[in-house]
């Protein structure tokens, strides 16, 4: 989040500069008019997006705040643009929420929303409340403060052109993520600060106090800290701690970490002090988390959305040229799993609502492949499944978005001696100019020798799922609108494909 303001304003807005258009003053381009729109992915209908806020389910609807910048790509800052959806597929633009440059302390950042059920704040029951970072006039520290907004989330007041918290003394203290604690009656906080995660609590959303904090290590700046708990497969209630996390220096991803482990209401203590990660992909940033509002029961799943790009490359993307920048990933389903070592993960799965928007379905035999075998299915945005088994092979997937001569694919594929699955980029289009990130690589169990894979694909996106989302990579490709061919291989000895079947999906949001 703060990367993004820090980005932008150096690019686009000198320092002191205060630009003020908004995205309402001239009528944009329709979204059919753009061949690299998303299919089926939420992108913002123009300009620039980024880090998404956790969505918030009121009124029959989850109502989803995002960083934009209406002003992209000639001025910088970022304001809250707000979009509603029944079913976390199709989305409705409602405008923008909170506008950016509108007191003294400058532009937007990330925060949280809450509605505010027993009045606790004084703005009145069900006020939707909001506490956001912003770069205090006082120097261009970073603060939180509190807008609060009295039409259902539609527009929102500043509470004061004061913080609710102040600055502590240190260079990074932002993101702030509010959750409530039926147990205890009271609102809690997650604050991202450098590479450690601030615990605080109030009981009015306005006076807030410190309770203790979480240190990390070798996973870089943290940014929108996640807390949250979770009932596992066999009933073992969980809290869990995320963050988007930067472990390139380590060999690590770049997306979304996680701790399970028990909060007290004070302070957070893990299971491991190593985290696991929710995405091994180099597109997977700004990660939220939030509660199925059609749920009774809000431990046994949650929904998990990310921005799609990478800051080693924002404004490389062909849709700038189409007046856009910023797809996120699907809304993937999250249950937590006990595994064999009695330790528990998160799975992520895509949220089963995509279904609705099967344009059509194509199947494939079973298929033994030794070498080589493209399939008679062609497709630009859909779902590929399949089981895959193996007894020797040392190298197997799928070749998807490939070109008639073959040169031009996007693999998918695993590594069994390796015990790695991967997604190569590097034989297309991509965004990353410096091939650093062509390759994510993220373990598997190849013990069993089968695997089963779930892909979605669309115009600049693909995400993996592996064997019922245990692992997941999400990337951004830019390939060719022509190249829609699928080949499966396997080198090294024969493979197994059983199970094929292709979901051609429509437009969502058109």
């Amino acid at each position: 989040m703060a990367a993004l303001t820090i980005a932008l304003l150096l690019i686009f807005a000198p320092k002191g500069t205060e630009v003020k258009k908004t995205q309402n003053e001239k009528e944009e381009p329709p979204q059919e008019a753009s061949s690299n729109r998303p299919a089926y992915h939420f992108s913002t209908p123009e300009k620039w997006k980024n880090d998404p806020q956790k969505p918030i389910f009121i009124d029959g609807k989850y109502h989803y705040y995002y960083l934009y910048n209406g002003n992209y790509p000639d001025g910088g800052g970022t304001e809250w643009r707000h979009a509603s959806s029944e079913d976390l597929v199709t989305w409705k633009d409602e405008g923008i929420a909170i506008p950016k440059f509108s007191n003294k302390n400058g532009d937007i950042w990330s925060g949280s929303v809450v509605e505010d059920k027993n009045n606790s704040a004084g703005f009145g029951k069900g006020a939707i409340v909001a506490v956001v970072t912003q770069p205090s006039a006082d120097g261009g520290k970073q603060e939180q403060y509190l807008w609060y907004s009295t039409d259902r989330g539609k527009t929102f007041q500043s509470f004061s052109e004061k913080p609710v918290m102040s600055n502590p003394g240190t260079e990074v203290f932002r993101d702030p993520k509010i959750i409530w604690d039926e147990e205890n009656q009271k609102w809690m906080m997650t604050m991202a600060e450098g590479d450690k995660i601030g615990f605080y609590e109030t009981k009015n959303l306005k006076d807030w106090s410190f309770t203790g904090e979480f240190k990390t290590q070798n996973i870089g700046l943290l940014e929108c800290p996640d807390l949250f708990r979770m009932r596992a497969d066999d009933g073992t209630v969980k809290w869990v701690l995320g963050a988007s996390a930067n472990g390139k220096a380590a060999g690590k991803p770049n997306t979304y970490a996680y701790w399970t482990g028990n909060y007290d209401g004070k302070s957070f203590t893990p299971d491991s002090a190593e985290p696991q990660w929710l995405d091994y992909g180099f597109d997977w940033y700004g990660g939220v988390t939030f509660e199925d509002g059609k749920s009774e029961d809000p431990l046994n799943k949650r929904y998990g959305l990310a921005w799609m790009n990478n800051w080693d490359y924002p404004h490389n993307t062909p849709t700038v040229k189409e007046n856009f920048n910023g797809v996120d990933s699907i809304v993937r389903e999250i249950q937590m799993k006990k595994q064999g070592d009695q330790s528990y993960s998160l799975t992520s799965m895509p949220v089963e609502a995509l279904d609705q928007l099967t344009e059509s379905k194509q199947t494939a035999e079973r298929t033994e492949v030794d070498g080589a075998k493209t399939l008679d299915i062609k497709g630009e945005a859909y779902q590929f499944e399949a089981d895959i088994s193996w007894s020797d092979a040392q190298n197997l997937g799928l070749r998807l978005r490939e070109s008639n001569d073959k040169a031009r694919h996007i693999d998918v594929g695993f590594l069994p001696a390796e015990g790695l699955s991967y997604v190569n980029r590097g034989q297309t289009d991509q965004p990353d100019g410096s091939r650093k990130f062509i390759e994510s690589k993220a373990p598997f169990d190849a013990g069993k020798k089968k695997v089963h894979v779930k892909v979605l694909v669309d115009k600049t996106t693909v995400e993996v799922f592996v064997d019922d989302g245990k692992t997941v990579h999400s990337s951004q490709v830019f390939p060719k609108q022509e190249d829609q061919g699928i080949t499966l291989f396997s080198e090294g000895g024969p493979s197994v494909f059983e199970n094929m079947e292709v979901k051609h999906f429509r437009p969502a949001n058109r």
